[in-house]
């Protein structure tokens, strides 16, 4: 695994660009060290996050909005204030039924992420 250090301690939500993840996606890389990431991710409604999985462990928050989560066999419509888990090589996605923002924490960090983003 590549080490990409660590965060600042302090990040400002504001000086950090958006990245596009996918047509009416967008995130943020916010705070990371090499075991642990936390990304904001934005959804227009109507957009999807694919179906795909990885060897992270991942814990999303839903922040605000409704969508439709798929864990494996299994399908949930979630709110704001919603959470789950998705133990790693779990094939997951989101449908978006209405304009909100995901809080995804990842361990180990997304290298993918860091390679593609480096915006912070």
């Amino acid at each position: 695994m590549q080490s990409f250090g660590a965060s600042k301690e302090f990040l400002i939500g504001d000086e950090i660009k958006w990245e596009v993840a996918g047509e009416g996606v967008r995130r943020k890389i916010m705070g990371y060290d090499d075991k642990i990431m936390l990304v904001n991710v934005e959804f227009s409604k109507g957009s999807v996050g694919a179906l795909h999985e990885h060897y992270h462990s991942q814990v999303t928050y839903v922040v605000s909005g409704q969508f439709e989560v798929t864990i494996g066999d299994d399908k949930k419509i979630l709110k704001g204030g919603d959470c789950f888990y998705i133990p790693p090589h779990v094939l997951h996605g989101a449908i978006c039924l209405e304009e909100g923002i995901l809080i995804d924490v990842f361990s180990p960090i997304r290298e993918d992420f860091m390679k593609t983003g480096m915006n912070y």
